[in-house]
């Protein structure tokens, strides 16, 4: 039922977290509205995915980041991210995956509800901030092969 309503496009609205995270609406399998009120920056977004202690990207999918030994093989590669989703499809997969498959393991970096097992000093916040989501949406959206 959840997946039904999911792909007819049913409007949900979901309140974060209280740390100044942003409200956004989910429309099918896409957060059409920017988080962030600038414009999401790749090169930002690209340090971000590389990186092993915000994004941790690389931990689980591989990507073209050449110089990032040890990439994972547990998820998707990123490679051609943006020819297969849209930014606002992106954005939420990259929000809460779960959403979209209530068993993936990928954290949800922009949902604070609903959350298990978080630690005191890190609840109620975000993984990753709107700007950081909207930054690596722009460098997923480059990745076209």
């Amino acid at each position: 039922m959840f997946r039904a309503s999911l792909l007819a496009g049913a409007l949900m609205v979901c309140a974060v977290g209280a740390a100044g995270a942003q409200s956004y609406a989910v429309v099918g399998d896409a957060i059409p509205k920017p988080l962030a009120d600038t414009p999401g920056d790749a090169a930002r977004g690209r340090a971000i995915v590389a990186n092993r202690s915000v994004g941790l990207c690389l931990l689980c999918h591989s990507g073209p980041i050449a110089e990032e030994r040890f990439q994972g093989n547990l998820a998707p590669s990123l490679a051609g991210a943006g020819s297969r989703w849209s930014a606002a499809q992106l954005r939420l997969r990259i929000v809460d995956g779960a959403r979209l498959n209530p068993d993936t393991i990928m954290p949800p970096y922009y949902r604070t509800a609903g959350l298990q097992r978080v630690a005191r000093a890190f609840e109620g916040k975000t993984i990753l901030t709107a700007e950081q989501v909207e930054d690596v949406v722009a460098y997923l959206e480059t990745l076209k092969d």
